[in-house]
């Protein structure tokens, strides 16, 4: 058992993911979800004792800018680059801090303002991190996979969907019926990029991006912003938290294993193996034998960067053995009525990945389905239990490069409904109705210590 005390995600807040066309600032995205979430809690920034801010594509110091919007009390303030693993390494971050006792409450807050098409480096004058995978992930079409095409990030994804096709059986149509059914549930989902739901059909006429991904098989690159505070069962207590606190059961992060270079497996390369190890990791953590828990799970968001990455991502995460993916597509086992609904949200192939918040939305959307709020996207089920604290909600977040964050989320025995919540303090229920923030809602949860001089070049 993981050792340290217990934690708690109190307040989350998120703006709508849009498409990239410069019309936001990071900052001012930052300041909308930091308010929700502060709101969602009912504390102020002074309450905040450290933050964690994660993006991938702006300036050093990115997150100051965004938190002195709500004060300048001079807390630690961290920035993250994971690629897109980015928000989830932050939220990693800041809840090992209110876990080992460096802070009763933190923030952690991610966004992303990103530029139209495939995604690119910003550093052109030197080789990029990810280069070793994608020669290994080449040397394997030259070798047994054939060759591929399209931007190399989708054609990672698409390898290793042919090899698990080549292993296993499947085929490109399970890939549709995995964006299809991603696609459906976004409709439900004010957040979200896309409200299209797309069906399998035109998932599959779509222009093909890579030999195994179509346009609508890939998430769109996006701006927008998200945000998680975290705190301490004592914190919770003297804020009258219990009505909608939701505890931190587990959660790692990891790094790639030898595997992803020296197995020849493209679904190696892209993280099969660090997300199994650190999904047993967490499990292990959370209490449970080796290769059990999973059927106490009832919501999942998980990394569709591509459809192929939801598909192998099923058995590394051990919601069904390896050979059993496309089985589990074909039984429906992925969404509402099977056994799992997973991507609730729309996942990021359609709700949008803004790299930066991408791992924080997935942790906004697990808490907001264990509190019972998610409305017209909530999983049925979730707390028909003989134990009062219902399912699991798990969450899993890849970054190619690389590094892996799952977290397993649960009520906890104390939770008690009723009295005045988030959804009071914001005036709607956040958790499905998407709404901007105003200067008189950052006036509620700015510090003492807040700056007039920077909060007169807010743009809200």
């Amino acid at each position: 058992m993981a050792t340290g005390r217990r934690t708690f995600i109190i307040g989350g807040g998120c703006t709508a993911f849009i498409k990239p066309r410069a019309t936001r600032t990071t900052e001012d995205m930052g300041l909308e979800a930091a308010t929700k979430a502060l709101l969602d809690a009912g504390i102020t920034y002074d309450s905040v004792e450290l933050a964690c801010v994660g993006y991938c594509y702006g300036d050093s110091t990115s997150g100051q800018r965004a938190l002195y919007n709500l004060g300048l009390t001079g807390i630690p303030i961290i920035n993250v680059n994971n690629n897109c693993s980015t928000g989830s390494s932050a939220l990693y971050q800041v809840n090992n801090s209110v876990k080992f006792s460096q802070a009763e409450c933190a923030m952690a807050l991610g966004f992303e303002r990103m530029k139209p098409g495939s995604l690119g480096t910003s550093f052109p004058d030197r080789p990029s991190p990810t280069a070793l995978f994608t020669k290994h992930s080449l040397e394997l079409e030259e070798k047994y996979l054939g060759k591929n095409q399209g931007p190399m990030t989708a054609r990672l994804f698409s390898n290793a969907a042919k090899e698990y096709f080549d292993k296993y059986g499947g085929g490109v149509e399970h890939l549709a019926k995995i964006a299809s059914k991603n696609h459906k549930h976004s409709l439900n989902n004010p957040y979200s990029q896309f409200r299209d739901g797309w069906s399998e059909e035109q998932v599959l006429n779509a222009p093909k991006i890579a030999n195994d991904l179509t346009k609508f098989m890939c998430s769109p690159t996006s701006d927008g912003a998200a945000c998680c505070i975290v705190a301490s069962e004592n914190f919770v207590r003297m804020h009258g938290l219990e009505n909608q606190a939701i505890e931190i059961v587990a959660s790692a992060l990891m790094t790639d294993i030898p595997d992803a270079f020296e197995s020849e497996s493209a679904m190696e390369g892209i993280g099969y193996g660090m997300t199994k190890k650190c999904a047993d990791k967490v499990f292990k953590d959370a209490g449970f034998e080796v290769g059990q828990g999973r059927d106490q799970v009832g919501v999942v968001e998980l990394h569709d960067c591509f459809a192929a990455n939801e598909l192998i991502t099923y058995p590394a995460l051990g919601l069904c053995p390896r050979e059993e993916a496309h089985k589990m597509v074909e039984r429906h086992d992925n969404t509402y009525g099977g056994k799992y609904v997973i991507n609730p949200s729309g996942g990021l192939e359609a709700k949008g990945h803004p790299l930066g918040a991408t791992g924080l939305g997935m942790h906004f959307y697990i808490t907001m389905q264990l509190r019972n709020w998610a409305g017209p996207m909530q999983a049925p089920g979730l707390f028909d239990t003989a134990d009062k604290r219902g399912k699991y909600g798990l969450v899993h977040n890849l970054g190619l490069g690389g590094a892996v964050v799952i977290s397993l989320l649960r009520r906890p025995e104390f939770y008690r409904e009723g009295g005045p919540d988030g959804r009071t303090r914001l005036g709607y229920n956040h958790a499905h109705i998407c709404k901007p923030i105003t200067m008189q809602d950052v006036d509620k949860v700015k510090s003492k210590n807040s700056s007039q001089y920077i909060l007169q070049h807010a743009k809200l």
